[in-house]
């Protein structure tokens, strides 16, 4: 989500399932009680109407088996998600929860951490948990309190947990980044002695000591394994030393980064950077190098994640029009902004290029008192195509096919009415991730869902198990 307003103001192990019996053929179910489906007979796209206040519509192969409310003192906004193992761990502007995900239709609260600082996006490695703070603090404590970011003393960067005793979560390291932690990607070193975090922040201020312009880079800490507490930034790489995108009317200026999503096995990451999609050559963790650099200056207004195939062939990016607070899934607006972006990698080494094929949207018009945008998803591991799911806030959560990046297609749907009929809300799904055979959403203001996909599409998903699934760090899986 883009900032608003702060006061300176995110080695697969593949499990083969027993082979035999598993033949599983796409399965419609019946909705929740409060569920209405849309007819069999009509395709996602074909339905348009808007849904009343909390009322739910899905797609017959898609519905919800649970929600956990959110309560206090972790009722501010929930933002992203990561998994390990039966667990789950969501952010919130508060803290952060763990669930036990053991029975995904029961989903139970194992401990709720308080420790204001938004956005609290999450990473997760072994017994250690990583928690990014892009607010301005009085300190780096869990107890800390706003401060404005002119004043010197003020904090922002990354905390580190030990979660081995995941009733009882430790705070056991901070580390200050310039202009904070908006957003952070966990990259394992190659020789497993150290990991390594790339920190994404922006908005620099000439009236912020921490936060100098033009600030074109990111924060790079190490985090030695066996010795976290020693974690540090050890390089801050200018990735735009032209400057980047100047910004315009309708298109963010490059002062930073918003998010990178790393695919340590193919050495290489993406970068949303506001006005500039990027690629990256990470060979070297402690160096990353841009190899080819993108801009839309007709849709795009600002670049805030990716995600690529599971080939490395193509990368997707998502336009956040609006930053999240504004009702852009409507007709004025169209299908083409506030939407994902869909390119084809070519070439090989240093020569890879990113060539546009696409845009995909919800086809659903969303009412004017719903925010509704391209938001944070993930690949399902689907064998032989190129399916994701993801999230749109209030627009609900979509699972679409790119294996054709020139066509991308719908395939399942799910999406709760507006918080309000009448006057505009904010709320709805923040990131949707598929994990272990089912599908997790942190709604902003709901709590946490749980959703099944039944659909032949995707049925060899459930094949692919994650010991450990941070998003932004995506893993391979087994393909053809």
């Amino acid at each position: 989500m883009i900032r608003l307003h702060k006061p300176r103001l995110r080695q697969l192990r593949i499990v083969g399932l027993a082979a035999t019996g598993l033949l599983v053929a796409s399965v419609l179910v019946a909705p929740a009680s409060n569920a209405q489906v849309a007819p069999e007979a009509a395709p996602a796209a074909a339905v348009n109407t808007i849904p009343g206040v909390d009322e739910i519509v899905s797609s017959p192969n898609l519905r919800q088996i649970a929600n956990v409310p959110k309560v206090a003192p972790l009722d501010a906004t929930n933002s992203d998600i990561a998994f390990q193992g039966k667990y789950a761990f969501a952010g919130n502007y508060n803290g952060f929860v763990i669930y036990d995900i053991s029975r995904p239709s029961a989903p139970t609260v194992v401990a709720r951490v308080l420790c204001p600082g938004s956005q609290n996006d999450i990473s997760l490695h072994g017994d250690l948990l990583f928690l990014s703070t892009d607010s301005s603090r009085s300190d780096d404590s869990c107890n800390s309190t706003t401060q404005g970011a002119d004043v010197k003393g003020s904090w922002e960067g990354i905390k580190i947990f030990d979660i081995k005793n995941k009733a009882n979560p430790r705070y056991i390291k901070s580390v200050e980044t310039a202009c904070g932690s908006h957003t952070h990607t966990l990259v394992p070193g190659k020789d497993r002695k150290a990991i390594y975090l790339y920190v994404s922040s922006y908005s620099p201020r000439a009236e912020f000591p921490d936060c100098q312009p033009p600030h074109d880079s990111i924060s790079i800490i190490k985090v030695p394994v066996k010795k976290p507490t020693e974690a540090s930034v050890i390089s801050t790489p200018n990735l735009f030393p032209d400057g980047g995108f100047p910004g315009s009317e309708t298109g963010s200026a490059t002062t930073g980064c918003h998010d990178i999503t790393a695919y340590p096995s193919k050495d290489l990451a993406a970068g949303a950077c506001m006005g500039d999609g990027i690629l990256l050559d990470i060979r070297n963790r402690e160096a990353p190098r841009v190899i080819n650099r993108v801009r839309d200056t007709t849709n795009f207004a600002f670049w805030h994640s990716a995600t690529f195939n599971n080939s490395g062939t193509k990368v997707i990016f998502t336009d956040e029009l609006g930053g999240g607070g504004a009702a852009t899934c409507n007709e004025a607006i169209g299908p083409n902004r506030g939407a994902d972006a869909i390119y084809d990698i070519t070439g090989r080494g240093n020569s890879r290029t990113m060539t546009f094929r696409s845009y995909y949207k919800i086809p659903r018009v969303n009412a004017d008192t719903e925010n509704c945008v391209a938001h944070n998803g993930s690949l399902i591991p689907v064998l032989g195509r190129d399916i994701m799911v993801q999230a749109w806030y209030q627009g609900g959560i979509s699972v679409w096919d790119f294996t054709d990046s020139a066509h991308p297609t719908e395939i399942a749907f799910w999406e709760r009415g507006p918080l309000s009929a009448d006057t505009f809300v904010g709320g709805g799904t923040w990131s949707a991730y598929y994990y272990n055979g089912h599908i997790y959403s942190n709604d902003m203001v709901k709590g946490l869902d749980v959703l099944e996909l039944n659909d032949w599409r995707t049925w060899t998903a459930k094949l692919t198990r994650y010991p450990e699934l941070n998003v932004q760090t995506q893993p391979s899986y087994l393909g053809w």
